[in-house]
């Protein structure tokens, strides 16, 4: 089907997707309280009924509060043989809204959240930096080598990066093989992330994956879709490697609706899927608002493929502050080219210049929203749906303060590649840390939506 995308603003503000609960009228009465249904609107994100089904719509609608607290209500009532170990695994881009939201350092607000998830009643609190870490290195990794297959392979560049889950969705069900054969195999953080946790820390713990609940903290609503995707299911263990979504917003809602602040609320430390150590202090990758795919990936390929060590990257806007190029310079040939492209209307005019062959870039980091991660719909909106930009600015603020550490510094990473995925070359690897993207249900009108 086309996507609604070409409808106007104004069309998809008022349509939601709660018509597609499969528990209308549901009330549990528990010890929880009874929380609101989640409204995803059609402009919160790709995930509008025109470019899902009608049972990938039941099933995002499904994730949201009630579905943790109905576990939750579970481990109190059921067999302690049928329990459920609940994971809560939180993106960075997620603890800034935290942090700015309740006036708090970033790891005065990662401490208070985990107490209170645990509070809860929640096993283990995760950072999934360390997911992100894992991506950068195999997005690194296959840039190279596609730059070195440039003149073998049509489709080898430019590579798209592939952390974003409303780009791959527009591009899997709006655009070609030209465009999908180019995103890069690398999982997203998030999905890393479910291997992680229902692979090698389920492992650890000597539990069956299918024992293991796995939430998301995230900051926008494409990450429910993301995480039904077939290739991330496990039929062995009747599993997803991602349970349930919940937007850094929805979080927020549980602690109004229980009348809590985070202020109030006891600090706790991280998990660290390693034994009982815990984490310590924030850090993030570089990149303003993202997990920094461009710089880390950039400053990799220089290094690799010409020598030179990049410390410092500069980016130059070209039309809008949301499509912004980096180059490399060599014997005063420009040996590099990549983009930042954020929000649809750039995305749209990048993909127009490559159908028409006037493509110049090896490497574009693609995000939906304009902003990138941090303006994520579930986190950076005020309750009538517009952005809040105040709080958008303290965000932003939060997330430049937090140290950098490179993915390939990470100890815990390294001694994984070799004890637990069998070396970086492996067929594991691949297995554990890729996936496919591929067109599907094209249309000829889709080619040319205007935003």
């Amino acid at each position: 089907q086309e996507c609604s995308k070409k409808q106007k603003n104004d069309d998809t503000q008022s349509t939601s997707v709660d018509a597609l609960s499969s528990n209308d009228g549901f009330e549990e009465k528990n010890e929880f309280h009874t929380l609101a249904d989640a409204k995803i609107l059609l402009s919160d994100c790709l995930a509008c009924d025109n470019c899902m089904t009608s049972e990938e719509g039941a099933r995002v609608f499904q994730q949201n509060q009630k579905e943790l607290f109905r576990i939750l209500n579970l481990n109190k009532k059921c067999d302690t043989s049928k329990h459920k170990v609940l994971a809560v695994s939180i993106c960075p881009q997620s603890l800034p809204y935290f942090a700015a939201k309740f006036n708090l350092s970033v790891n005065d607000a990662a401490k208070r959240l985990c107490g209170f998830l645990k509070s809860l009643g929640v096993h283990y609190v995760f950072d999934t930096t360390i997911a992100a870490d894992f991506s950068i290195l195999e997005s690194q990794r296959e840039f190279v080598q596609r730059y070195q297959r440039r003149n073998q392979e049509e489709h080898a560049l430019p590579m798209f990066a592939s952390a974003c889950p409303g780009w791959i969705r527009y591009a899997e069900r709006v655009l070609t093989n030209l465009v999908t054969s180019r995103i890069c195999t690398a999982k997203s953080p998030q999905q890393i992330m479910g291997s992680l946790v229902k692979g090698y820390f389920a492992r650890q713990q000597n539990l069956s994956p299918d024992k293991i609940f796995h939430v998301i903290v995230a900051p926008c609503y494409d990450k429910k879709l993301e995480a039904l995707r077939e290739d991330f299911y496990t039929a062995l263990y009747n599993s997803q490697e991602v349970d349930c979504v919940l937007t850094s917003g929805e979080i927020v809602q549980i602690m109004e609706q229980k009348n809590v602040s985070m202020k109030d609320v006891t600090e706790v430390a991280v998990d660290s899927l390693f034994d009982e150590i815990k984490e310590g202090d924030v850090v993030r990758h570089d990149g303003k608002r993202s997990d920094g795919y461009l710089e880390h990936i950039f400053k990799h390929a220089a290094k690799e493929l010409f020598g030179m060590d990049v410390k410092e990257i500069t980016y130059k806007a070209l039309k809008n502050k949301d499509f912004q190029e980096v180059t490399l310079e060599k014997d005063g040939e420009t040996v590099l080219r990549f983009a930042a492209a954020y929000g649809f209307r750039n995305i749209q005019n990048m993909v127009l210049k490559l159908k028409k062959g006037k493509f110049l870039y090896h490497f574009v980091e693609v995000l939906a929203c304009p902003g990138g991660c941090l303006n994520g719909k579930g986190q950076a909106q005020t309750e009538d749906g517009k952005p809040d930009k105040a709080l958008l600015n303290q965000m932003e603020e939060v997330y430049a303060a937090i140290p950098v550490r490179l993915p390939e510094t990470n100890m815990h990473v390294q001694k994984m590649y070799q004890d637990w995925l069998e070396g970086m070359d492996s067929k594991k690897v691949q297995e554990t840390l890729h996936t496919k993207y591929s067109a599907v249900n094209q249309t000829a009108s889709n080619l040319d939506i205007k935003w």
